[in-house]
């Protein structure tokens, strides 16, 4: 028995050890500041900032270093909020109204609680790590020293996050490098690509925000030892906790601190023609005309690295319009604009030697720079070539007048490509650090440039700003990121569900892929046909191909063309539910595609990435495998589900084996939602809302719900803000068999009213209503659908009582 105590004696030491920080840290002071909290250990320094009561941010400074405040993910500002200090013998709190921090004195030991509950503590907390270098080579990450901060797991864990990657939905168990990287051809699996996010969301909803951009890995317990690890070559020492209620709540705090997206245009919720890509004026007014001819609706064409030269190489840097190819850009630009499609340009950060700006940059001393201060040329797939240092002022200027002038001339968005930038030499210097310091921060950075520079020059302009590669909160600056250079494969395809879900929740919620694949030459009409019904219910509508085999609907042949030309239209009819969508996520940051597990009761589906969320009320399952007839799709529990095409049931908390259709693939509308659609238009500047069909699906379940239509201009900034927008809401009751819809409107104080025509649209009435008081109606008996046309025509609240 003697032994035994002794065992489990020596046992419950070694786990206090193994759970606390490094062994030699001791706790000497604590000191309360007007907005934050010091705590002083003998090897450093800790520092406690709160964002509100459910953000708290903490950094370490050793003894010998000073505090950085520079941030380039967090936009939001601290908060004053009451932080009390208990003191008991060998425990410290600080204590918030939802957070707290638990400071143990011995063994030393940070754990953050929310409402009471645990979230997660520091395990050793700061540390240095030593390497042989060649340890980090493999990830262009160079260092035989790195500073690590390292947190406790529980065993049931599952994390996200991380930026994106292919690795299925729970990344637990992989070593993330932060260094972002294009991955060329990627299918099912991708460790690495263009966006390494220091962010990790853990299931039991909470967030940890690592901020600092310099090169390192995110350690998902790749040892199985129940450890977060967080490690980087150098910078700051700072990481921010997220916490809140529910998932939504969790995502929205970490978006508030990173800064929420503007408001894109709606035309940039249409179709885009995009290939790699055309080679002259000609090929362009000629692809749009035949958009126009096969009556396929499409809102911008964009134009690839052929717009400043013949040749794909040797050129690069140009940025201006190669006039033997393209003579009239003018011209074009404005004739494009008057059918109602814009221009959109590719940019690239090189300059190359060969090009013809390549005196000028050299001349202005914009250039990323050796350790003797000259140009730093080097050699990559496009030439020899140097790196704008957008980092210094006077490359940030140079750049930016380059839009500039091409904005004047009537261009309307831009692409951002090679931003990660894809060759970037370790020891090439910019003016604010080295190249592993800015790396992960370029792409963000030169979104951030454009972003300014709108504001600045153009401020009533939402800007396009479509880009390869990002950092935490990029989407502040209106980054559209898109999933690289993707095989074009049902591997491929796979893929791109989990990446866009993931990068929503870490707030690029418009993260997309290129519709149909990029890579290859593979001609799969059922593959094309399959991506472009996917893309219906994501972000951005953008086929984009290597142009041997054509991106763009009206080049492949008939029944993919029908087919794709289904989707677009589909896409176009959804305009009003989508543009809502867009407005949700520019005022709290809800992902545009939600996981299951958003829905609350449904966290045993945290692993599921083949079934998503469409905003709230689609539920989508892409057909991600070739020549099947029936797959799998899970239905969340907390509502019934209304199949889009056929109106039939389905009852949630199932999964259910589903008959698929080459038309369209399953997408089911949860009961007792509104979607509002309009008729297909060729573009959206025929967009109006004089007219819009209202559907409401009836469940006899549902007794109470709501929906909500956003509408402006689409195209100023800061509409709601400016009070230049409308908001239609829409409720349902149901209780002793009489349904009433209400539709209430809310007008900004410099928006015009406009009289409105709607076709409300029932579904799932399986009989005739005995009386609609005060309205005509008609009752289709074989699809269970009442329709009944309403007409605002004034602010009055409609109330349409349906009795049974």
């Amino acid at each position: 028995m003697r032994v035994l105590k002794i065992l489990i004696f020596l046992f419950t030491i070694s786990t206090s050890i193994f759970y606390s920080q490094n062994i030699n840290r001791k706790f000497e002071k604590i000191t309360a500041f007007n907005n934050y909290v010091e705590v002083k250990t003998n090897d450093g320094l800790y520092r406690f900032q709160p964002y509100g009561n459910e953000i708290i941010e903490t950094s370490f400074i050793p003894n010998g270093e000073r505090f950085s405040e520079n941030s380039h993910a967090v936009v939001l500002k601290p908060k004053s909020v009451k932080m009390d200090i208990i003191e008991t013998s060998n425990l410290t709190e600080i204590k918030m109204l939802d957070l707290s921090i638990k400071i143990t004195q011995l063994p030393f030991q940070i754990s953050y609680y929310y409402e009471g509950n645990l979230l997660t503590s520091e395990k050793r907390g700061y540390y240095k790590a030593t390497h042989e270098p060649m340890d980090l080579v493999k990830d262009n990450i160079i260092a035989d020293e790195t500073e690590c901060i390292e947190f406790n797991l529980t065993a049931e864990e599952l994390l996200f996050g991380g930026g994106a990657r292919a690795l299925g939905m729970n990344r637990r168990g992989n070593k993330l490098p932060l260094f972002n990287k294009a991955h060329y051809g990627y299918e099912t699996r991708s460790e690495l690509m263009n966006f390494t996010i220091p962010l990790v969301y853990s299931s039991k909803m909470y967030a940890i925000h690592f901020d600092n951009p310099v090169v390192g890995y995110l350690d998902l317990d790749s040892k199985n030892n129940n450890s977060l690890v967080y490690e980087t070559v150098s910078g700051r020492k700072t990481y921010q906790i997220i916490a809140g209620d529910d998932w939504e709540e969790v995502v929205e705090n970490y978006v508030s601190l990173t800064g929420f997206q503007p408001l894109i245009p709606r035309w940039a919720l249409g179709n885009f023609s995009s290939r790699f890509g055309y080679h002259s004026q000609k090929e362009v007014e000629n692809t749009i005309e035949k958009f126009s001819e096969e009556k396929i609706p499409v809102d911008a064409v964009i134009l690839d690295l052929f717009w400043f030269g013949k040749e794909m190489k040797g050129t690069m840097g140009n940025l201006e319009f190669h006039r033997d190819s393209f003579p009239n850009p003018e011209k074009m630009i404005a004739d494009l604009k008057q059918k109602g499609v814009k221009t959109i340009l590719i940019t690239e950060p090189f300059v190359l030697t060969t090009s013809n700006k390549w005196n000028e940059a050299v001349e202005k001393d914009i250039l990323g720079k050796t350790n003797e201060g000259k140009p730093y040329a080097f050699d990559f797939y496009f030439g020899n070539t140097g790196i704008l240092d957008i980092f210094k002022p006077e490359g940030k200027e140079w750049f930016w007048n380059i839009y500039k002038n091409l904005n004047s001339r009537g261009v309307a968005g831009w692409w951002g490509d090679l931003g990660e930038p894809e060759v970037h030499p370790s020891d090439l210097l910019h003016a604010t650090g080295t190249a592993n310091e800015v790396h992960n921060i370029y792409g963000h950075n030169w979104a951030k440039l454009i972003h300014e520079g709108y504001q600045k020059d153009f401020p009533e302009q939402r800007p396009f700003i479509l880009m390869r590669a990002g950092y935490s909160g990029s989407q502040h600056y209106g980054m559209i990121p898109w999933s690289g250079d993707v095989n074009r494969t049902w591997g491929g395809l796979k893929s791109q569900i989990e990446i866009a879900l993931q990068m929503g929740m870490q707030g690029l919620g418009y993260m997309h892929s290129d519709l149909g694949g990029f890579a290859g030459d593979n001609l799969d009409d059922e593959l094309y046909t399959r991506w472009l019904q996917y893309g219906v219910f994501q972000p951005i509508y953008r086929p984009h191909a290597q142009e041997e085999v054509p991106s763009e609907p009206i080049f492949r042949e008939s029944n993919a063309k029908v087919l794709a030309k289904k989707s677009i239209e589909l896409r176009y009819s959804l305009l009003p539910y989508n543009y809502t969508l867009s407005f949700e996520n520019n005022q709290n940051g809800k992902p545009l595609m939600r996981p299951l597990f958003f829905e609350e009761g449904n966290e045993n589906l945290i692993e599921v990435d083949k079934t998503y969320l469409w905003g709230k009320e689609f539920l989508v399952s892409p057909v991600v495998s070739a020549e099947i007839k029936e797959q799998e799709v899970v239905f969340p529990k907390g509502s019934n589900w209304f199949n889009f095409y056929t109106n039939e049931m389905v009852k949630g908390n199932q999964t259910k084996m589903v008959q698929l259709s080459a038309e369209s693939i399953p997408t089911y509308v949860r009961g007792g939602a509104f979607i509002p659609m309009v008729h297909s238009i060729q573009n959206t500047e025929l967009y109006n809302l004089k007219s819009f069909d209202l559907h409401y699906y009836f469940d006899e379940t549902v007794t109470e719900s709501k929906g909500k239509l956003y509408n402006d201009d689409g195209e100023t900034t800061n509409a709601f803000e400016k009070e230049q927008y409308e908001i239609l809401y829409f409720k349902s009751e149901f209780k002793k068999d009489c349904l009433t819809i209400s539709i209430a409107q809310e007008i900004g104080k410099n928006y015009t009213f406009s009289s409105k025509e709607i076709s409300l649209i029932l579904h799932n009435i399986s009989k005739k209503p005995k009386k609609i008081k005060g309205h005509k109606f008609i009752f289709n008996e074989k699809d269970n659908t009442v329709v009944i046309p309403i007409l605002l025509n004034n602010l009055t609240e409609k109330l349409i009582k349906i009795k049974f």
